[in-house]
């Protein structure tokens, strides 16, 4: 499996707080990670429409993150974009 419990650690150690999981960055690194590797399995296999779909759900999501982020703070929001490399 690609997303163990210790990759998970590590994410949410680098983009938030250990203990705090629910914080928006950390759910944006999470999404990130998944979505990438999404990426790479569909440039592999073009017709698994079911991970299409999966992925399009994930990239809404992060959007919508992204979008409260952008809305309360700005500041938070820059950071994430540019640690994460993300277009916008």
């Amino acid at each position: 499996m690609y997303l163990t419990k210790e990759v998970k650690t590590e994410i949410f150690a680098k983009h938030g707080e250990a203990t705090n999981t629910g914080k928006s960055e950390a759910q944006i690194a999470l999404f990130t990670f998944r979505i990438n590797h999404l990426t790479e399995h569909l440039k592999k296999n073009r017709h698994d429409y079911n991970t299409e779909r999966s992925l399009v759900k994930l990239v809404g999501k992060r959007r919508s993150l992204l979008d409260y982020l952008k809305k309360t703070e700005i500041n938070r929001y820059r950071e994430i974009i540019k640690v994460l490399g993300i277009r916008k």
